[in-house]
């Protein structure tokens, strides 16, 4: 199936629209192209071919001239498709489906929460085929801190940022495990951060378990978070170890979430 998917790209493909992206690439990776002749031979682009190629690119601002005789850049043009390219893929657009592979996969319900001051909102919810299903909706708020989405953002945020952040806020505990002051909290952020996720037994509401993990735009800003909740059975029987079907479900979605907001770290 893969041979013949190769077969038909390569049956379909238009060379000279390859060797545009070729030298794209090229450019994009660094390369100035001050030297046309080196430039030819590494891209396997006939030189005259190059330089009308160069030329094309110019008068269409995909790439721009740097100084005379200093070689090229990407130009505004590009920039701008690129910008455009991202904003199209809107954070709900884009988690939507994988929302919903990942409840289907966990038969657990599956959100996609943002921060908002010191609450996670969450924006979108799939739930599986089966009356064990989360009670929260779009639009519903919860405390960052006390919250597996939240506290997945807040281990992305630096000290100084979660400090400014709860500096005119009381912290309240929502359970015996909800961290009662900034200094918890910092903790409870250091260590979701060393783990790569936020793992709850009944941290927010008793008999609930729920495991969340980032969500990073293109500028690698965490910008959101993916969470599965649940029976807290199910958690207690995964536990906190660094691995586990539940785990390894959410870091895989979330890094595909990521991967189409264009993040590539």
């Amino acid at each position: 199936m893969a041979d013949a998917a190769k077969t038909e790209i390569t049956t379909y493909s238009v060379p000279p629209v390859e060797r545009a992206l070729r030298l794209l690439r090229h450019i994009g990776n660094g390369h100035k192209c001050r030297n046309l002749s080196r430039t030819s031979k590494e891209l396997g682009i006939n030189r005259t071919t190059l330089i009308r190629l160069i030329h094309t690119l110019e008068a269409n601002r995909m790439i721009e001239e740097i100084d005379e005789g200093a070689g090229y850049r990407l130009g505004a043009g590009m920039i701008s498709l690129a910008a455009q390219a991202i904003h199209g893929r809107d954070i709900v657009q884009v988690c939507q489906p994988l929302l919903a592979e990942l409840a289907q996969s966990t038969g657990m319900s599956a959100h996609l929460g943002i921060l908002d001051g010191t609450d996670l909102v969450y924006l979108s919810r799939e739930t599986p085929n089966t009356h064990l299903v989360s009670n929260m909706r779009s639009g519903s708020r919860l405390p960052a801190h006390s919250s597996s989405g939240g506290r997945a953002i807040l281990a992305e945020m630096d000290e100084v940022a979660i400090r400014g952040l709860f500096s005119d806020v009381t912290i309240e505990m929502v359970t015996e495990k909800t961290p009662p002051s900034i200094e918890a909290v910092l903790a409870q952020a250091q260590q979701d951060r060393a783990a790569g996720y936020a793992w709850s037994e009944g941290n927010f509401e008793a008999g609930i378990g729920s495991c969340a993990a980032v969500v990073f735009d293109h500028r690698g800003l965490p910008v959101g978070a993916i969470n599965v909740s649940g029976p807290e059975s199910r958690f207690a029987e995964e536990g906190q170890a660094p691995d586990g079907p539940i785990k390894s479900a959410v870091l895989a979605i979330a890094k595909q979430a990521s991967m189409g907001l264009g993040y590539s770290g």
